[in-house]
């Protein structure tokens, strides 16, 4: 799959699984994530694919300092329902990065490693997103915020041109250019302090 290019240059993801590990899925349970993988689960590359991979790896650096993060210990609330606005697309990066399901997750083995109920929607949470530690319960309230980082001022022009039944090639490959331009830049400025709110 062939995929921008800036996709190599977004730094990845290690949590340990015990699950993973029990069933010898992986080597000491450690599976790197990145977020080529987080578009291929979604489908799509924009900027809330970003801002939820943004948000959540900078939630588990906060909760975990230096140690590995563990998946399936991590519980994910939502303040919004899933079917509002980009909730779901963004709780399933979150998910698909920490283990964190609904009810119609992995239900466990022998009353351990299960998933169901660790993501949950409508919370009454001072943020988007709220991240927990199991073992801890330390938290992490985390927001983001797209305008720091606007589209550009023929975003709107290209897409409408892109999406004409009879656009051209080229139409099409300028609207994806300058989409994906944005997705970079909002990586770019990952560490702008008002790309992110932690509450």
């Amino acid at each position: 799959m062939n995929q921008p290019s800036f996709f190599d240059s977004i730094p990845t993801i290690i949590l340990r699984d015990p699950l993973s590990q029990l069933l010898g899925s992986a080597d000491g349970g450690l599976i790197e994530y990145s977020y080529g993988e987080a578009v291929k689960l979604t489908g799509h590359s924009c900027p809330t694919v970003a801002g939820a991979w943004i948000m959540t790896t900078h939630a588990l650096k906060r909760l975990y300092g230096d140690e590995t993060p563990e998946r399936g210990a991590i519980s994910v609330s939502m303040r919004d329902g899933a079917d509002e606005g980009v909730t779901g697309v963004i709780a399933s990066v979150a998910g698909y990065i920490t283990g964190a399901a609904t009810d119609a997750g992995f239900k466990g083995i022998r009353g351990r490693f299960s998933r169901r109920n660790l993501l949950r929607f409508g919370q009454p949470i001072d943020g988007e997103m709220c991240f927990e530690r199991l073992d801890t319960n330390q938290r992490v309230t985390v927001s983001f915020n797209s305008a720091v980082v606007p589209a550009s001022s023929n975003m709107m022009p290209l897409l409408f041109a892109a999406m004409e039944p009879d656009a051209a090639q080229d139409q099409k490959d300028a609207f994806a250019a300058a989409w994906q331009d944005r997705v970079r830049r909002i990586f770019e400025s990952g560490d702008h302090p008002d790309l992110i709110r932690y509450s």
